[in-house]
């Protein structure tokens, strides 16, 4: 029986794949995406330290003077925590240009790009395969004397497998006994389906049964992910990701959902530290500007929120409508949305984990103002349900232990935004001044500036900012604002309605102080 029944049948083989992201090349060429240096360092860093992947590659050889100052600094860092061998460069076959660019970064490992279709090679290099290949030959010989490794990619493998496979199995004939670490099999223009795959990875490994083969997708046909699990289920000992599925078109693989597919259904094993994946999906979500889908699997902001209510209802029950999905594997936790559609199991959930217990009327008329607000398209938060329920129950408001005595911000043409405030906080007043890019972003430095100078406190992080307008065009459109802020490990989401923005934003803001008001003081 062959290794895709086995893992098919349940037999567990338990095979482990090595993992190499590629977010800093691959995923680098998505459109509008472009890395500064130091945020290629950062990213690469925690892929390498804390996301534990094996491999990374981080940059294209001779692309610029940035390009090469980041790969420096990145085989610097690398270098000092003994994790060099992780770090890969794309290069070219050039004679000795990309190899030389890349030891002069300090990089020990070549990714050697060549042509893996007779189609790229006649009509891109305008070489025949004799040729082509005494160039590679060239670039082993020369990365040999440098002691840099060499992975080598057959760029259009998929395409040449499918109308040159004779092409392709001259190629690796010619190279199988070299000093070739790896050969990667890319689906370049994304083409293929599962069975496609496992036939030419069966083809390969037949023929090939001692090399190591690498899996690279293209997620054109939105079948990244699929291609590259039945890659693995024949033979593959490698796949290459990114963060979020960044890269060119429609991108790569996605890092998460790879990870969990291939543990969960496939029972194979990775070096992946799973709960650092959302953290990694954040950094580069912030550093490229791409913001990841509410629904993407694993790392998107809704994939561990139940909206129904009789979904809840099942999980107190016993956890019913869980899977081995559980948030807690990733580093999140499980929200109950409030809604229209949340009913009774949702509220009491969120109420519990605020601590507050109402009767079953007082429940009622809290669920009919949840449902009202729902059918308004208002998004409901559950740091907001305490206000609801002072509102529903006609409570007293909770003191505010932050507020907001008067503002000023000022927009002019030419200058920066101004922002003047003075505040109530714990029964003292304070007053600051400041600019910004912005006139939120002035008001928020003023806060901030209150609270290091006066109170000498941190203040938090603002994680996430959403403003939604109703469609139709009217400029007096009630306005909501949902920002999230980071304090410590603990995550704050409020939300400000009101006609204008900015207001609507200083509202959500004022909240969310009065929650941190509340966190501090229990820790005093």
């Amino acid at each position: 029986m062959g290794t895709t029944e086995q893992l098919i049948n349940g037999n567990q083989l338990h095979p482990h794949v090595e993992i190499m992201d590629s977010t800093l090349r691959d995923g680098e060429q998505t459109s509008g995406v472009s890395f500064l240096p130091h945020e290629k360092l950062m990213i690469a860093k925690m892929l390498m330290s804390e996301v534990n992947v094996d491999r990374i590659e981080v940059a294209s050889a001779r692309v610029s003077e940035g390009e090469k100052e980041a790969v420096k600094m990145i085989c610097r860092y690398a270098e000092r925590v003994d994790m060099l061998h992780k770090v890969e460069v794309l290069g070219f076959v050039d004679g000795k240009l990309s190899l030389d660019w890349i030891d002069h970064c300090g990089c020990r490992n070549i990714n050697l790009l060549a042509k893996g279709s007779l189609k790229h090679c006649t009509q891109q290099l305008h070489k025949t395969q004799r040729e082509h290949l005494d160039d590679i030959l060239y670039s082993l010989d020369y990365a040999d004397r440098l002691g840099i490794g060499v992975n080598l990619y057959l760029e259009d493998w998929s395409g040449g497998m499918s109308h040159s496979p004779e092409y392709i199995y001259q190629m690796i004939d010619t190279l199988a006994d070299s000093n070739i670490k790896r050969f990667m099999l890319p689906d370049t223009l994304g083409i293929t389906n599962p069975l496609q795959v496992i036939d030419f990875f069966r083809k390969m490994r037949r023929r090939y049964p001692e090399l190591h083969f690498d899996f690279h997708a293209h997620n054109d046909y939105d079948l990244a992910v699929s291609n590259s699990l039945a890659a693995v289920l024949c033979g593959a000992k490698g796949l290459h990701v990114t963060v979020n599925g960044l890269g060119e078109r429609c991108g790569n693989a996605p890092l998460a959902s790879v990870q969990v597919i291939l543990k969960d259904q496939f029972h194979a094993s990775t070096s992946i530290h799973e709960d650092k994946l959302n953290d990694i999906s954040r950094l580069v979500e912030e550093y490229s500007g791409i913001a990841v889908a509410p629904n993407q699997p694993i790392v998107g902001d809704n994939v561990f929120t139940q909206v129904a209510g009789v979904h809840a209802d099942g999980d107190n029950k016993d956890s019913l409508y869980c899977n081995e999905l559980v948030p807690e594997r990733f580093g999140r936790r499980r929200e109950y949305a409030l809604g229209k559609n949340s009913g009774k199991a949702n509220i009491e959930i969120n109420l519990q984990e605020l601590g507050l217990e109402l009767t079953p009327e007082q429940m009622q008329k809290v669920s009919r103002r949840v449902i009202e607000l729902g059918d308004r398209k208002e998004i409901v938060t559950q740091d907001d349900l305490p206000y609801i329920v002072n509102d529903v129950l006609k409570h007293t408001t909770p003191e505010e232990k932050v507020k907001l005595l008067s503002y000023m911000v000022s927009l002019s043409y030419g200058l920066k935004p101004i922002a003047s405030i003075k505040v109530e906080i714990n029964g003292k007043q304070y007053a600051a001044d400041s600019t910004g890019d912005g006139q939120y972003d002035a008001f928020v430095k003023a806060l901030r500036k209150i609270y290091k100078t006066y109170l000498d406190r941190t203040f938090p992080i603002l994680a996430n900012y959403a403003v939604s307008i109703p469609p139709g065009g009217r400029t007096d459109a009630l306005v909501q604002t949902v920002i999230t802020w980071r304090n410590g490990n603990k995550m704050i989401r409020t939300r400000g309605l009101d006609a204008d923005q900015t207001e609507a934003a200083i509202k959500a803001t004022f909240r969310m102080l009065n929650i941190f008001e509340e966190q501090y003081s229990e820790t005093q």
